[in-house]
């Protein structure tokens, strides 16, 4: 996380990674406004460039290639990354409902969310055709096509359904990677019959007659059959049908029609246009909320423009400087859309049609220039410059409203001690949005249903109580999966000894800010420990809030558990196999993200391991007649493993080509990325036989990488390990594997072999 040590006044919430966003981000992160908290909630970590899609789809670029990567970009900007879909606004409260997690506050609010073609009103569109957007399911959805074509027999007929520039694009662009693709294996490329229909009497309406001739005649030479005047009204899992027009057969169906806006905008009672689209004015502020600004695709501007990626570009920087200047109360200056505008339309081949005006020409020299300015235009959100200096006071001079200046100048000094908690308004107005009212066990006696200076528990009669804390910084900026990830980090204790959870206290810090900025911090981080503790059947019994300079956050948990039947680090056996539930490389990653040097969706992806409980695991090695147990974290796999052999009084083998990796962790140590952990785990090298041969394996770093909320590691007897890891899959624990066994205590020194052979 960027800490600065300005207390947090506003906060603007960025809705969408469309390509206005991507610019607002990089000007805030090269010009930081202190005390403006920007926030993104991103359906896809990874914005697909539309320019370059075209050239993916072909075969020409590579995923990274055409895609910005909204992690290390909004890490640069000092955004908060929430990943998530938005459902809708709630405009009185200043809100965002946000599927799966708490409404997200804001001040100043941006869309720039995109666009998918309207499928609504065509019957079967939504359930036969393959719609262009969202890009990344689009982008699924293409490949299993690819696999289609592949394994089929005979003809293959795909219709494309659209005559813009999206929909010859994309018919040139399919044809050229699926006739490819079948000419590769030795197959017959012209089996792939392609049609085009659009509604109009002619393709490429908003381009000049020289470009259209241009395409037809492509069109024509590419085998590609084009049907104009075809508005079609059904599509069917065998055909498409078109008001008076035969039916086109299709095995299959590609949608880049005109777009559709999302039905959410409208519903929160933004003023829209009779397409859907956020009315704005020529500063592109919503003309019914001030405070609501949209771009790209959701924009509709007094004077419209196609919705193309190109306007979305150009409008970037007028939205960051409008949201600059509405955070400080400035005059908002006027977006001028371009009247004409050089497109560059690929053939689907390295060959491109240039089009201005009434101007038009076509080449492979045009193409590589087209390559030269897409790649240039990545290259300024994918290699991020160095970070300057913010302009601190303006924020606060430009306040408007003297409650909030009231509140900023008791900001600047704060007490120490009791002094430092967070107030009993806020925090009895956090209590009361959470829903620990009804979540009550008979064994808590005293709890924040009824809250007093202690919480009380009742142990039943043959359990014993087991009790563990953790507490740490924020790793990541998302609040709410913050506090899910610290009480699943604290909970792996109580699993890692075969106990049922029972309770929790809470302990908090927040940033300074303002009281609703306070409020809204300490919400998210019990509402996400909430949603963690509930599903285990742990209660939030009470805890201590306070303000400091930067999040942390951990839980002191409570766990019952039959005092026979205690999972401990020293019950591993001789024979026993070494299985463990979850990939290893959080440690890495994270190091890795707060140098912009990870990408998004290997964060995305540790943070989906990290929110996922090993309650259902400790069950499934419990059945599995587990001996021992312990959980991966701070002190790294190999620590850990340490800890278990010497409790025991036994060797092992760790077979290190087994141990399961996080995606990216591995390119991330190559790269000398290590978390700050990392030297001290190292002196546990001491329990490896022969460390200078086997340290210079490459996963060797990772078995000292520190975990958190990592996952189980058991001794589990070796005629049960196979089904045991077969069931722990079937659970969601994909990576689970058995990464070595367990051998009688010899007499070296070291207890711990480690095979580096594959």
């Amino acid at each position: 996380m960027r800490t600065t040590g300005t207390p947090v006044v506003k906060d603007l919430v960025l809705v969408g990674g469309g390509h206005a966003h991507v610019s607002v981000l990089r000007r805030f992160g090269m010009k930081p406004l202190p005390g403006l908290r920007l926030t993104l909630i991103a359906r896809d970590v990874h914005t697909p460039y539309s320019g370059m899609l075209p050239g993916h789809v072909a075969g020409l670029y590579t995923h990274d290639d055409c895609h910005i990567d909204l992690g290390p970009l909004a890490r640069f900007a000092g955004a908060r990354l929430y990943h998530a879909e938005v459902e809708g606004l709630d405009l009185r409260e200043r809100r965002v409902l946000v599927a799966g997690r708490p409404p997200v506050a804001f001040d100043l609010l941006s869309i720039n969310a995109g666009s998918r073609p309207r499928t609504v009103d065509v019957p079967g569109a939504a359930e036969h055709a393959l719609a262009v957007k969202p890009i990344d399911a689009f982008l699924r959805r293409w490949e299993a096509l690819v696999a289609r074509v592949e394994s089929s027999n005979g003809p293959f007929r795909i219709c494309v359904v659209g005559g813009g520039a999206g929909g010859v694009e994309l018919a040139l662009s399919t044809q050229h990677r699926l006739r490819g693709v079948l000419a590769s294996r030795g197959d017959d490329p012209a089996r792939v019959r392609y049609t085009l229909l659009t509604r109009g009497p002619e393709i490429l309406p908003t381009h000049n007659p020289g470009v259209r001739a241009r395409f037809v005649r492509v069109l024509a030479e590419r085998g590609i059959d084009l049907r104009v005047d075809h508005a079609v009204v059904e599509v069917t899992a065998a055909e498409v049908r078109s008001a008076g027009r035969d039916p086109v057969p299709a095995d299959a169906v590609l949608w880049v029609t005109d777009a559709a806006a999302p039905a959410w905008a409208g519903a929160a009672g933004l003023a829209v246009d009779e397409h859907g689209f956020i009315r704005v004015d020529a500063c592109l502020q919503s003309v019914s909320h001030p405070g609501v600004f949209a771009a790209g695709d959701n924009a509709a501007l007094p004077d419209p423009r196609p919705k193309s990626g190109v306007f979305a570009v150009r409008q970037g920087p007028v939205l960051a400087d409008n949201l600059r200047r509405a955070a400080t109360g400035q005059p908002l200056r006027a977006y001028r859309a371009q009247r004409h505008f050089l497109g560059l339309i690929s053939t689907g081949d390295r060959y491109a049609v240039a089009s201005r005006g009434d101007w038009s020409a076509e080449g492979a020299l045009l193409w590589r220039w087209k390559d030269w300015i897409d790649r240039r235009f990545m290259r300024r959100f994918n290699e991020l410059p160095a970070m300057a200096g913010g302009d601190g006071p303006a924020l606060a001079a430009g306040l408007a409203d003297g409650e909030a200046i009231r509140e900023l100048s008791t900001l600047a000094m704060r007490c120490g001690g009791c002094g430092a908690k967070v107030g009993a308004t806020v925090l009895s107005r956090v209590i009361q949005r959470l829903p620990v009212a009804g979540a009550r066990r008979d064994d808590v006696l005293i709890g924040l249903d009824a809250p007093d200076d202690c919480a009380m528990y009742a142990v039943p009669p043959g359990r014993a109580l087991v009790q563990s804390v953790d507490y740490f910084r924020a790793f990541l900026d998302d609040t709410y999966t913050f506090g899910r990830i610290a009480a699943n980090h604290a909970l792996g204790d109580l699993f890692a000894m075969g106990a049922e959870p029972q309770s929790a206290l809470a302990i908090a810090t927040v940033p300074y800010g303002r009281e609703r900025v306070v409020e809204e911090s300490l919400y998210e981080l019990l509402a996400g420990a909430l949603a963690t503790l509930e599903p285990t059947g742990a209660v939030l019994a009470g805890g201590h809030s306070s303000e400091g300079a930067e999040l942390a956050f951990g839980l002191v948990v409570n766990g019952l558990v039959d005092p026979d039947a205690t999972w401990r680090k020293g019950g591993l056996r001789p024979g026993d196999a070494l299985v463990l539930t979850k990939p290893i490389g959080t440690g890495t990653l994270f190091a890795a993200d707060m140098r912009h040097r990870a990408k998004g969706r290997w964060v995305d992806a540790a943070i989906a391991s990290m929110v996922l409980s090993s309650q259902a695991a400790a069950k499934c090695l419990r059945r599995h007649g587990a001996t021992a147990c312990t959980d991966v974290t701070g002190f790294g796999l190999l620590g850990h493993l340490v800890e278990m052999t010497r409790a025991s009084d036994v060797d092992a083998s760790l077979w290190i080509e087994a141990v399961p990796l996080l995606d990216g962790a591995a390119e991330t140590v190559a790269l000398g990325i290590l978390s700050s952990l990392q030297p001290q785990n190292l002196r546990l090298r001491r329990g490896v036989r022969d460390p200078e041969t086997v340290g210079r394996h490459p996963r060797y770093p990772l078995l000292f990488d520190p975990q958190t909320a990592g996952g189980l590691l058991a001794g589990v007897p070796a005629a049960a390990a196979a089904s045991c890891v077969a069931e722990l899959r079937s659970l969601g624990y994909v990576a689970a594997a058995v990464i070595g066994a367990v051998e009688r205590r010899s007499e070296a020194e070291a207890p711990i072999a480690i095979d580096v052979r594959a």
